[in-house]
């Protein structure tokens, strides 16, 4: 069973979530989607995503948020808090789940908003699963240009800002990858979407970078990574990890050979199976 819920409303976008309602007083996924905070939506899972974890005896939620740079992280952020919120709170209206059993997935930029909101302990989930996510938007990847993206033709700002709007949108169609391209050639992505100086506004984006602001607290949380993501460094989820491995976190990462940013989109494969087999086997411990 699936419905879309308006979760919220702000002066120029409406902003929902689907609920996939599958098992009566279950656990939640709440499945947060990636595209760098520029364009993917919340109907980025797939229907045999959705089966999965069906199977295994989850509910899922997947949650769309305003996107970068029309919204800048910080509203993003209020977003998904909101989101949040709005789960535990509202949900028990029209379905019976375990709302205070949730546990946070999500993919690349879904991956790093999960355990940004693993810092936060008025929406803390119980756990979380980080698929190619990472931890520290403050380190040189994200701030000098790629070496990867500059393969490819280049794009000037004109032509980047042809692909997003003036107002807040949900509507995360592929062509504004176009607008990250840009940030990526030209390592400007943290202030873009942020609208903050990375000099004059350390101390801000600071409160925004999950590995400045993990504890002995951060939910149990499992990292997987392909060692030859040319989007985001592997070295990005095994950061995450020793770190929280330190703290006394229970964490767990598990490294897939060879394998290149958005493997899971091969979700038939055995491989992929086998990831996602370790990923519950990780959470149906919490």
């Amino acid at each position: 069973m699936k419905e879309s819920k308006l979760y919220k409303k702000t002066e120029d976008c409406s902003i929902r979530m689907d609920i996939y309602y599958q098992v009566q007083n279950a656990p939640v996924i709440v499945y947060i989607h990636g595209g760098a905070l520029i364009f993917g939506s919340r109907r980025d899972i797939t229907e045999a995503q959705v089966e999965y974890f069906k199977t295994a005896g989850y509910n899922v939620i997947s949650v769309d948020y305003r996107l970068a740079p029309e919204t800048k992280l910080d509203e993003i952020i209020k977003d998904l808090k909101d989101a949040m919120v709005w789960i535990k709170t509202r949900t028990s209206e029209w379905y019976d789940m375990d709302t205070e059993r949730i546990i946070l997935m999500g993919s690349s930029a879904g991956g790093y908003l999960s355990l940004l909101l693993g810092t936060m302990s008025d929406v803390k989930p119980i756990g979380i699963i980080s698929l190619y996510g990472y931890g520290d938007i403050l380190g040189e990847w994200y701030s000098t240009p790629s070496q990867f993206y500059l393969e490819k033709k280049l794009v000037d700002l004109k032509t980047a800002q042809q692909f997003v709007g003036k107002y807040g949108t949900t509507d995360g169609s592929s062509d504004r990858f176009m607008y990250y391209l840009y940030c990526r050639q030209h390592g400007n992505w943290v202030e873009k979407i942020s609208g903050l100086n990375r000099v004059q506004d350390i101390n801000a984006l600071k409160t925004l970078n999950p590995i400045d602001n993990v504890d002995a607290s951060f939910p149990p949380t499992i990292f997987i990574h392909g060692d030859k993501d040319t989007d985001v460094p592997y070295e990005q989820s095994v950061l995450m990890h020793k770190r929280l491995k330190s703290l006394g976190v229970k964490t767990e990462l598990v490294t897939i050979s060879g394998a290149d940013h958005g493997f899971d989109k091969a979700f038939a494969s055995k491989e992929v199976q086998d990831v996602y087999d370790q990923a519950l086997g990780f959470i149906s411990s919490l």
